[in-house]
């Protein structure tokens, strides 16, 4: 073993590493919960493969003194659960790394005298317990007593968590906890083994939340009273939340045959005066083309978001990538208006998907929310929600006899009815109509009339487009551009260099393009975009928008999201003219 210290870290990356079905995300669940209520700073993100059992899959679980949200290369403290998990994460895993384990799992693959390890046979103990189901409990009885976790809060969530396993069980899980807090002890005395990072029992007052339940968040708050989908990693998260909170909230819940099916029940509960949302991935999104141009076509608002992953076709179905920026943009037959939107932190994610059924309704328009793999797994604390200046604004009309679905008006938006509401009768039809929404084949006059006034409606979404967010100071000569996921890890990158010449541009709504786009980018000498897929597909809309073709790009499509570490260097390449 080669020395080794923790002490003046104020950041600690920890990773579990071991096979599907071996309890990963309960130990992550665990140490996630308890860690918070003790009051660190949490910030906790997964890999996995796309299988049910095996494979090797890894959960990092960062805890800070400071607000974390970003995923690291950098792993200070490591737990191979299976004979894989160290060849999986070999090019993380240095000498600074402390790797506690099975000696089968790790002696295969390491020299002990090169590398810090900790020989633990959790199986021996878990048996001596009862089953060796325990070892990821005595696990995580080691990890909160490295942080001097108050031990009550362990059995605490023992016992909610098997509450309904039975008092054998709990007991046992219980006393396994406690057995990994003996074993802990004993490395601290030992190794010297120490970690400073202070709690901060404010912080324990704050919410836990991952990117899927925060969508669900936002969608209640929305005033969202219809989900239908059918279940597709990664977005699934987001069905299954507002599935479990449907009765609180009084909302409609339906499971679907096919995407096909989601969107089109999706818009006959927004045409019946819903406030609809469906929840997909791209190769679902897909499938919803025609409903997203039925949408254009009888100018019916409906929230879509998309989850993405790497495709094409299956593609990796439980990796990540920002590669349906263009399918987003361009689906759907036919010219019409939609909004697109991205956003970048938790915080974001519960405002934007918020705005996105306000802007629905108001401009009678599909509104797209992109989020991703990492995004939706991706969990954090957070101070509380600001409420106070949410509303649920709502444009639908009482109609009178006369009423006309599509009636023109200057800007494109006519006086939304309902079925049932006034004396109106609501015409809705997918083939070209007039202002009564009676089919027409009037090509010189309805025709021409009702396409450009469903295209007027664009400028009036333009008038109302989210700015981007600059982060930095205004006089830049380097500006970052990103869009998405990616800001939590661009943040940090640009913290960790610490030049004051460099400013980021992040947008949070992706389409229309904000029109002062053109502006911020030529102050700068130099432009770099970061995007998490292989063609640069926000730097091809900015071009189409702007004429500004952005050279310097850095480009990830691995299905991994980028790593404070790697933006870290390859910003610093470019600027450096070493790139």
């Amino acid at each position: 073993m080669t020395s080794f210290s923790l002490t003046n870290k104020k950041d600690i990356s920890i990773v579990l590493c071991g096979a599907a079905g071996q309890g990963i995300q309960t130990v992550e669940k665990f140490l996630t919960h308890v860690l918070h209520e003790a009051g660190y700073n949490i910030a906790a993100s997964k890999e996995y493969m796309s299988r049910v059992r095996g494979g090797t899959n890894s959960t990092e679980i960062r805890i800070s003194s400071n607000r974390v949200k970003a995923f690291v290369d950098r792993i200070d403290i490591f737990i191979p659960f299976n004979k894989t998990a160290i060849s999986r994460q070999r090019k993380r895993i240095t000498k600074d790394t402390l790797i506690i384990g099975e000696p089968e799992n790790i002696l295969h693959e390491l020299d002990t005298d090169e590398y810090n390890v900790i020989e633990i046979s959790w199986t021996k103990i878990a048996e001596e317990i009862g089953n060796r189901i325990y070892s990821n409990t005595i696990a995580a009885g080691v990890i909160t007593e490295f942080f001097k976790v108050d031990k009550e809060f362990g059995r605490k969530y023992l016992r909610e968590r098997f509450a309904r396993k039975g008092d054998e069980i709990i007991n046992k899980n219980i006393e396994a906890f406690q057995k990994g807090s003996e074993v802990a002890e004993e490395i601290i005395k030992s190794k010297g083994l120490e970690i400073n990072i202070k709690p901060n029992q404010e912080i324990a007052k704050e919410i836990m939340v991952n990117g899927a339940s925060i969508v669900g968040m936002g969608a209640i708050a929305g005033g969202c009273n219809f989900i239908c989908s059918y279940p597709m990693s990664p977005s699934t998260g987001v069905l299954v939340f507002l599935a479990n909170h449907s009765n609180e909230f009084d909302i409609l819940v339906e499971q679907a045959e096919d995407e096909i099916a989601a969107i089109n029940a999706g818009l006959g509960a927004a045409y019946a005066g819903a406030r609809a949302m469906v929840t997909t991935s791209g190769g679902g999104f897909a499938l919803m083309g025609e409903g997203l141009s039925l949408s254009g076509m009888i100018e019916t608002p409906i929230v879509i978001h998309i989850a993405q992953r790497p495709g094409p076709a299956t593609g990796l179905p439980t990796r990540t990538e920002q590669g349906d920026l263009e399918l987003a943009l361009y689906s759907g037959h036919g010219d019409f208006p939609r909004i697109i939107l991205a956003p970048g932190t938790l915080e974001d994610a519960f405002y934007v998907t918020q705005k996105a059924f306000n802007l629905a309704d108001q401009f009678q328009v599909p509104v797209i929310i992109l989020t991703d793999q990492f995004f939706v797994d991706l969990y954090y604390n957070l101070p509380s929600l600001d409420l106070s200046n949410i509303t649920i604004d709502k444009h639908i009309i009482k109609t009178e006899k006369t009423y006309q679905r599509y009636k023109l008006t200057k800007n494109g938006i006519s006086p939304r009815g309902i079925p049932g509401f006034g004396e109106g009768l609501v015409r809705a039809d997918s083939d070209e109509h007039d202002e009564d929404g009676f089919i027409t084949e009037d090509l010189e006059t309805t025709r021409v009339k009702m396409v450009e006034k469903r295209l007027n409606r664009l400028e009036e979404v333009k008038k109302n487009v989210i700015p981007p967010d600059l982060i930095g100071g205004n006089n830049y000569e380097t500006l970052v551009i990103g869009w998405g996921s990616t800001y939590t890890a661009i943040t940090e990158a640009l913290e960790e260099i610490g030049d004051k010449n460099i400013s980021f541009l992040h947008y949070k709504q992706v389409y229309p393009l904000h029109p002062k786009t053109k502006d911020y980018l030529e102050k700068a000498k130099k432009l770099i975009i970061i995007e998490n897929n292989i063609t640069s597909q926000f730097g091809k809309l900015i071009k189409l928008y702007t004429g500004l073709d952005i050279e310097n790009k850095i480009l990830k499509f691995t299905g991994m999201p980028f790593s404070v570490e790697e933006l870290t260097e390859e910003i610093k390449k470019v600027v450096e003219g070493k790139k």
